[in-house]
C-alpha cells in the first residue's frame, strides 16, 4: 500500500454535506417538490448513523476557534481519537449507499462539480482521519497544521512547523448532535420567500454555475443590459431632482457588473439591489 493518502472528494464527508445543503438551496429555488437532497441529508446524517457522527467532527474542526495552538492541537487530538472509535466498516457502507442514492437522483459530474470554499481543510481533515493509511511526515505536518491555522484563524511560520513536536493529550469527548435538516430549510425559506423572480433567478444561476465563471458572467452581463434598459425607461418618470441624480449614478455604475474575467459575489449582490431597485421604481 503506497504511503501517501490521496484526497478523494466523493469520499469526503465533509464536502459530501456542503454540496448535499447546497442541492438542498438549489431544489428548493427550482421548486422541487420531491426535495430528494433533504431527504439524503436526512437519512444518511444523523445521530445514528456513522456518517452523521464523522461529519460532526469534520463541523468541529472547521468550526471551533481557539486562540491557543496548544489548545487547538489538543483538539485535533481529540478529534482523531473519537474518529478512531468509529465502525469503519459502516461509514464505508453508508457512503456508498449515499453517493448511490445522489448518482440516481442527480447528474453527479454536475453534483460535485461546484466550488468548495473550505475546501483545503476538508482535506486535510479527511487525510488525518484516514487511519488504514500512513501518512508520511511531511504530509501529516501540512494536514495538521492547515487545521490548526484554521481553528486559530492564523497563519503558522514554517519555521514553527518543521520544529514542533505534537505530543498526545487527553480530553472528553464532546456529545454529537443531531443534525437539524428542517431549520436549515425553514431558516431559508424564510429569509429569501420575499425575493422576486428575477431575484431568485440569479441565485439559481450563481449556484448552478458557482465553477462555470464563463456561464455565470455572460448571464450577469446579458441581465446588467436589460436591468440598465429598465432603469433608463423609468428616469423620464421621476420628477424628484435628487432621485433623479442619484437614478443616474445607479444606472452608470451598472457597467462595472461586466468588468473582471470572473463574477465575484459583490457582483451578484450588487444585481440583487439593481432587481429590488426595478421593482421599487415600478411600485412607485
Amino acid at each position: 500500500m503506497s504511503s501517501k493518502t490521496k484526497h478523494s472528494k466523493i469520499r469526503n464527508t465533509g464536502i459530501l454535506f456542503e454540496l448535499l445543503t447546497r442541492q438542498i438551496t438549489v431544489d428548493v429555488l427550482n421548486n422541487d417538490k420531491k426535495g430528494s437532497a433533504a431527504k439524503i441529508l436526512k437519512e444518511f446524517f444523523n445521530k445514528n448513523t456513522q456518517l452523521g457522527k464523522e461529519y460532526e467532527l469534520y463541523r468541529v474542526l472547521t468550526v471551533e476557534n481557539y486562540k491557543s495552538e496548544t489548545k487547538a492541537n489538543h483538539l485535533v487530538d481529540a478529534v482523531i481519537k473519537a474518529r478512531i472509535k468509529l465502525n469503519e466498516s459502516s461509514l464505508k457502507r453508508e457512503k456508498y449507499n449515499l453517493i448511490k442514492e445522489v448518482r440516481s437522483n442527480y447528474d453527479i459530474s454536475d453534483f460535485f462539480m461546484a466550488r468548495i470554499p473550505n475546501y483545503k481543510v476538508n482535506a486535510s481533515i479527511f487525510k488525518l482521519f484516514s487511519t488504514k493509511e500512513t501518512l508520511k511526515p511531511q504530509a501529516e505536518t501540512e494536514s495538521r497544521f492547515t487545521i490548526i491555522e484554521n481553528i486559530t484563524r492564523k497563519n503558522i511560520s514554517i519555521k514553527k512547523k518543521e520544529n514542533i513536536v505534537v505530543e498526545g493529550y487527553k480530553k472528553q469527548e464532546k456529545d454529537l448532535r443531531l443534525l437539524a435538516y428542517s431549520i436549515l430549510v425553514e431558516k431559508f425559506n424564510k429569509k429569501y420567500s420575499n425575493l422576486s423572480a428575477n431575484q431568485r433567478n440569479l441565485l439559481k444561476e450563481y449556484i448552478n454555475n458557482i465553477s462555470n465563471t464563463n456561464s455565470l458572467k455572460e448571464f450577469i452581463e446579458t441581465e446588467t443590459i436589460k436591468v440598465k434598459k429598465q432603469l433608463q425607461s423609468h428616469l423620464p418618470k421621476v420628477t424628484d431632482k435628487v432621485t433623479k441624480i442619484k437614478l443616474k449614478e445607479a444606472i452608470n455604475q451598472a457597467e462595472t457588473l461586466m468588468k473582471g474575467r470572473i463574477v465575484e459575489d459583490k457582483q451578484v449582490v450588487t444585481l440583487m439591489r439593481y432587481y429590488q431597485l426595478v421593482k421599487e421604481l415600478k411600485n412607485v
